[in-house]
């Protein structure tokens, strides 16, 4: 594979996985400093280099990786006055990986054309340690030429690649995604804590859901909260599962497409960062919902 030279901004968990494979396959790589990123001690040891701006980074490479919150992040990181596109050289190509609005994505990706780059939206699925493994699921929204350039370069920290449609569409399914899975999450950390309150032991309650119609991927990761107070099955942050919810019931408005389950959903993780730190990981909604039962 040709060897690239990659900018990225966000080296958080789910980035800092990411850069470390990019940098295994042997391309080279920039990044951006900021407070948010992961130590980054291993990284410069193989030769990354960091700066101060993104208009900075983007004058130096041919791609720009954004691994970052959302939608205002993104818009901020490519328009700001130091911003990527103060740098963007013609024909660069910018791969958000981060988790979006779609009308956001759809209005920035012809900004960057406009400004001579290209653009591509590649959300992310799965955790920080398929992130390190290189294991990473993507969905990609970006036209046919552009997805065949850039795969050799995805496949450095991805397993599975999915090409969604056009621009938005990787966030679109990324919400989709998103959606379906934090609401069986809230679902069974509901009756999970019906079950507690019940005095149905954890092992039970696991044992009977997994031989049945409740068995999944939800289950196994929030099963070590349920049985041991375990909460690190699932390391994401219960305001980016909010964040992702608002973005999810935004989209759906925006469709005109049915929405009340998504409501509801929304409003247990409203509840919840309410109820506690907003940074306490997902699985604490267990026990968060348990304890709102004596509040009642």
């Amino acid at each position: 594979m040709t060897k690239m030279n990659i900018g990225m901004i966000g080296v958080g968990m789910m980035g800092h996985g990411i850069a470390s494979n990019i940098v295994k396959h042997g391309h080279s790589l920039v990044v951006l400093a900021h407070p948010g990123n992961q130590p980054l001690d291993t990284l410069l040891a193989a030769g990354v280099k960091t700066v101060d701006t993104a208009s900075a980074l983007a004058s130096q490479v041919d791609i720009v990786l954004l691994c970052v919150t959302g939608s205002p992040q993104v818009e901020a990181v490519l328009l700001g006055d130091t911003g990527v596109l103060k740098g963007i050289k013609p024909g660069t190509v910018i791969i958000d990986c981060s988790t979006a609005i779609p009308t956001s994505t759809e209005r920035l990706a012809g900004v960057v054309s406009e400004a001579g780059g290209r653009f591509m939206d590649a959300a992310m699925t799965r955790t920080p340690k398929e992130a390190a493994e290189g294991r990473l699921n993507l969905l990609v929204g970006a036209d046919e030429a552009l997805f065949a350039e850039c795969r050799p370069l995805l496949e450095c920290f991805a397993e599975n690649i999915t090409h969604a449609g056009a621009v938005g569409a990787g966030h679109r399914m990324k919400l989709l995604h998103n959606f379906v899975s934090l609401g069986s999450v809230a679902l069974i950390a509901e009756a999970a804590a019906c079950a507690e309150r019940a005095g149905i032991s954890g092992d039970v309650f696991i044992e009977v859901l997994s031989k049945g119609g409740g068995g999944g991927t939800a289950l196994e990761r929030i099963k070590p909260a349920i049985t041991d107070k375990d909460t690190s099955g699932l390391r994401f942050a219960m305001s980016n599962a909010l964040k992702d919810l608002d973005y999810y019931t935004t989209m759906a408005e925006d469709g005109h497409c049915a929405r009340a389950i998504a409501d509801g959903v929304r409003q247990t993780f409203n509840g919840a960062v309410k109820d506690s730190d907003p940074q306490v990981l997902v699985p604490e909604l267990v026990e968060i919902l348990a304890q709102r039962g004596d509040a009642n």
